[in-house]
């Protein structure tokens, strides 16, 4: 009779887009579209959005709009993206995940769950059980609030876990919770992160080791 297999006491928790799936032309593409239906500079709010949640862009590039109903018309523009954009996942992204142990890995992303798995359904990546995404926890990144939940869901503790980052309120959230933080698929190192790989395919036998230690 073959040996149970036995949970995993090490785990890893991925940030989506930017670490695992390349979505900045989508992303540029769609924040393009919401500034031209309010009359603004497609490049300027997305600079601002690239360091900020959507209310707080909002809130910055214009004040004076209704927050429900610009969230609204970003949403509606995301969930058409995420029908008929194309994405692509960074070279490894599948080989890493399916080389992962089984309830060894999450997704903690600030997008919804719903979108993520139309990415990933496009693109051929595993899902994990585990999503922690934008409605999971009161406070997202660069809180630590969603890493934390992840923690808890996979039943371990924040000294067990790795984060993949790719942006710096992801790596200051990981590090608050008291989490090992790499990045990848930047130009230079995250402030703050532990270890630094310019690809995701450079990070893959890290990943592995740490995953299965």
């Amino acid at each position: 009779m073959p040996p149970t297999p036995q949970p995993p006491t090490s785990h890893v928790l991925f940030d989506v887009d930017g670490t695992l799936i390349d979505a900045a032309a989508n992303q540029r593409r769609v924040w393009n579209a919401w500034a031209q239906r309010y009359g603004l500079d497609g490049a300027a709010v997305y600079e601002v959005a690239l360091r900020t949640r959507p209310v707080d862009t909002f809130a910055a590039v214009a004040p004076e709009l209704d927050a429900a109903e610009a969230l609204a018309l970003l949403h509606d523009l995301e969930d058409a993206d995420v029908r008929d954009g194309a994405y692509t996942a960074f070279a490894g992204a599948a080989e890493l995940l399916r080389g992962l142990p089984v309830g060894g890995w999450a997704l903690v992303t600030s997008n919804y769950v719903h979108r993520v798995r139309g990415r990933f359904a496009r693109t051929g990546l595993p899902m994990p059980a585990v999503v922690v995404d934008a409605a999971a926890a009161d406070r997202g990144k660069p809180h630590p609030d969603p890493y934390l939940l992840a923690a808890l869901l996979l039943r371990t503790t924040p000294a067990r876990c790795l984060v993949i980052e790719d942006s710096p309120a992801g790596v200051r959230a990981g590090l608050d919770a008291g989490m090992t933080v790499w990045t990848v698929n930047t130009d230079e190192p995250v402030p703050g992160a532990h270890r630094y790989f310019p690809t995701l395919r450079d990070a893959i036998p890290h990943v592995t080791t740490f995953a299965t230690r």
